[in-house]
């Protein structure tokens, strides 16, 4: 009986990293389809490149930096337990990998290519790790300090904060650093309009996103008699609380409402184990609200030319998310209990600030190292033809 419930365990685990896996190809989509044509290729390329390079990081490093463990030993004690151990760091890695497609989102379509790989293989080997050993193995008796002022521990249960808070508010810096798309704000105040390339691509992202999401937060579980048919109902309501808001806060546009669901099932991650599932409803309606809002603020108002909203979805609908599971996950809003206001907000914000900091010091040293920006030149052409030498439909324009 051991022994099946060994490799049932190993096989939910792979289930659910195989399903995390997927979500890549819906940042790459949602990528693709909200650039100008002229980036879509690079849009594909660097999510892949990313991955690959966030899978060496942390194997090598993160993982180790996480859960005090490595994999610097022979095969055969790899192999115990049905290699259990192996296909968590899969599953864990590719939460990881999340952050640096986050931050493509925010920096594309002017950013340097090789600059940016250096970055994922610092943040995913170094910066994400650290806060997550924090939130999720106890480290430095952080989460005991948290208990012992508010009586329960900050509670994270599928990365609100871990993943998206960490991963949007270390691409707000990036952004900031990189300054705006050229032509994007003119000098005599006006705004140039940078119009999605393909709604279809970015619907087609915003949907694999979505169904790989259900892995993202139900199999957080990590062993198969620790799965909650709560936390699956939760995500659906926070997913449609987020598509129904982000629809009327953003008037019908398409754009608003393929990044709705999204924006609600970054808030559930957190308390999608203990909330009742109209709590999920209003904190997945809130987020997508929230979404709209700051979306249009941080574009239009700000100036700050965050392509993809990264900041808005991640960074602060996570840290809503964050939050939310301290008021929603209580027993007098229906839910399970066991959370604190408090903890949440404590928690939340060392992930911030943790996350902000790192983010700033990662890009302001590459700037000043290496730049991080193309050239007017190559930013002209688009980073298709300057940096992989090809469109993303050479045929057609050889036609013309």
């Amino acid at each position: 009986m051991e022994a099946l419930k060994q490799g049932a365990d190993t096989l939910f685990i792979l289930l659910g990293a195989v399903m995390v896996l997927a979500m890549h190809a819906g940042f790459a989509f949602l990528e693709l389809g909200t650039v100008r044509r002229k980036n879509q290729v690079n849009a594909l390329v660097k999510i892949l490149v990313d991955f690959s390079v966030s899978t060496v990081a942390y194997f090598l490093v993160g993982y180790g930096v996480a859960y005090g463990t490595h994999f610097f030993v022979g095969a055969e004690q790899l192999a115990a337990k049905n290699g259990f151990e192996l296909v968590r760091f899969f599953f864990l890695l590719t939460f990881a990998a999340a952050i640096p497609a986050i931050i493509s989102g925010g920096i594309a379509e002017r950013a340097r290519f090789w600059p940016q790989l250096i970055a994922t293989a610092v943040i995913v080997g170094l910066v994400y790790p650290f806060f997550e050993g924090i939130a999720w193995n106890q480290h430095f008796g952080v989460q005991g300090w948290i208990k012992s002022v508010t009586g329960a521990e900050f509670h994270d249960f599928a990365g609100s904060v871990v993943v998206h808070a960490v991963g949007g508010w270390i691409a707000l810096p990036a952004v900031i650093l990189l300054g705006a798309r050229a032509n994007r704000y003119r000098k005599d105040g006006g705004i140039s309009a940078h119009p999605p390339s393909s709604i279809p691509f970015l619907a087609l992202g915003a949907w694999v996103l979505t169904v790989g999401w259900f892995g993202f937060n139900v199999m957080s579980a990590q062993t198969l008699d620790k799965i909650s048919g709560l936390v699956a109902v939760n995500s659906l309501m926070a997913m449609v609380g987020g598509t129904l808001a982000a629809l009327v806060a953003g008037k019908n546009d398409p754009g608003f409402v393929h990044n709705g669901p999204l924006a609600g099932l970054v808030a559930v991650c957190a308390g999608s184990d203990l909330m009742h599932p109209l709590g999920a409803l209003v904190v997945g309606a809130v987020a997508g609200a929230l979404f709209v809002r700051m979306f249009t603020l941080t574009q239009n108002k700000w100036k700050i030319d965050d392509v993809l909203g990264v900041w808005p979805l991640h960074g602060l609908c996570g840290t809503w998310g964050g939050i939310a599971a301290g008021i929603f996950g209580t027993k007098a809003l229906g839910g399970l209990g066991g959370v604190h206001l408090g903890a949440q907000l404590i928690g939340t914000a060392i992930g911030v600030t943790w996350a902000a900091a790192g983010g700033l010091i990662i890009y302001a040293g590459l700037k000043a190292a290496m730049g991080l920006r193309l050239s007017q030149e190559e930013e002209y052409d688009g980073a298709d033809l300057s940096i992989h030498k090809i469109s993303a439909t050479p045929e057609r324009e050889a036609n013309w």
